[in-house]
């Protein structure tokens, strides 16, 4: 499967949920004091994500 997330400790010690695709990474989340926290990023993301509408909010 070529899109995954994955969860990473930054050097702060906390959790950070990134989504990647062809080993680059696409975004990440803010870092959580928990893995469970981002866990619970990528659930939101992934219930979320497929219906959420696109804003271009760039002025042309």
């Amino acid at each position: 499967m070529a899109h995954r997330f994955e969860i990473h400790k930054n050097k702060a010690g906390e959790f950070v949920a990134y989504f990647c695709y062809n080993s680059e990474t696409m975004f990440w989340t803010e870092g959580y004091s928990s893995k469970a926290s981002a866990k619970n990023a990528i659930e939101s993301i992934m219930k979320n994500g497929p219906s959420a509408e696109l804003v271009d909010t760039t002025v042309e």
